[in-house]
């Protein structure tokens, strides 16, 4: 298995203005509209909305996001789990007050239908069969009863990954032969790879910045070819200049990678990747070996502007939908390339 990573701004000539791209040909700004994916019920309101992903097989959303919060104001738990049909209207809440709840991150849907969540809180992915079953069970969160029992700490170096365990796990994807893919991005700095029978295989990857090695492991994604695609969000390079010191936050630095999504496999067309980022805020369009198609969006509170896209679907080439943490909302973008 061949496997590409997205470790670093995109391309520095990204964060320049657009006279400057203009300028150096680099790729141009694409054309969209952008709207409000959802039509919730009255008594229903979002908070972060921190993943997105699309059913084919039933042409419906799933929504994992950070409202419906318990407990106390700071730490409490923050994860929902609802389903939309492609129009906006709401269907159902899947897992209900579910064990594993505590601060939503991701969720895919696989070849199968099967629902995935990936809870950053918690360190699980959860899988729910397409009727809202839960099926299969990863990772365990610390025990209630525990003494002093509290959130995952950060050590640095951090300490040894443990097979079957996650730490603060980010997202999920699948190759066409079953086997899954876990980000588990925040701690572990690793891939890990599961089979088609839901038994642990192996994992790849620890922290750091050599070869092989990660920081903040975000999002996952694996092309037709069985490829896979890691978006580093915490090693990313200065769009000019040396790379920011000990106290800058490389995650919002110009193209560092938040959120990828791959398009689905057509006749007669390229699959093709679409990548987020914090700051300028931008949607990017790339081909699978890197090219930069063109770009859209900024940073902002209204529509056809970003508050830090989390995760995206992308059922086609030009409809995307964005799940956004600031601006607490689903937005579904409709490209018009020229």
């Amino acid at each position: 298995m061949k496997r590409v990573l997205i470790a670093a701004a995109l391309a520095p000539i990204l964060s320049t203005t657009v006279p400057a791209l203009a300028a150096a040909q680099a790729p141009q700004e694409i054309p969209f509209e952008g709207t409000d994916a959802l039509s919730p019920p009255a008594d229903m309101h979002l908070g972060e909305v921190a993943g997105v992903a699309f059913d084919a097989q039933t042409n419906h959303l799933l929504v994992f996001q950070r409202g419906n919060t318990t407990g106390p104001a700071y730490g409490a738990a923050a994860a929902q789990l609802l389903e939309f049909t492609r129009d906006g209207k709401f269907v159902r809440e899947v897992g209900h007050n579910l064990y594993a709840w505590s601060f939503a991150h991701a969720v895919r849907v696989d070849p199968q239908g099967n629902i995935w969540a990936a809870d950053k809180g918690s360190d699980m992915v959860i899988r729910f069969n397409p009727q809202g079953r839960v099926t299969w069970v990863f990772g365990r969160k610390p025990e209630a009863s525990d003494e002093n029992a509290h959130p995952l700490e950060h050590p640095k170096p951090p300490l040894p990954a443990v097979d079957g365990q996650f730490r603060q796990v980010t997202d999920m994807a699948w190759d066409s032969k079953g086997n899954t893919y876990v980000s588990d991005g925040y701690i572990n700095s690793r891939v890990a790879k599961i089979g088609p029978d839901g038994q642990w295989l192996k994992s790849w990857g620890s922290y750091g910045k050599a070869p092989g090695q990660f920081d903040t492991l975000h999002s996952i994604a694996v092309d037709a070819e069985d490829r896979v695609y890691v978006a580093d969000r915490g090693d990313a390079r200065a769009a000019i200049g040396n790379k920011p010191g000990p106290n800058a936050n490389p995650a919002f630095q110009p193209g560092a990678p938040w959120a990828l999504c791959i398009t689905p496999k057509a006749a007669g067309k390229d699959q093709v990747l679409y990548v987020s980022d914090a700051f300028p805020g931008r949607v990017y369009k790339l081909t699978l070996d890197g090219k930069v198609l063109g770009y859209l969006g900024s940073s902002g509170k209204n529509f056809k502007q970003f508050g830090w896209i989390h995760e995206i679907a992308c059922p086609s080439e030009n409809e995307l939908y964005v799940g956004e943490l600031l601006n607490w909302r689903l937005q579904k973008l409709t490209l018009h390339p020229k």
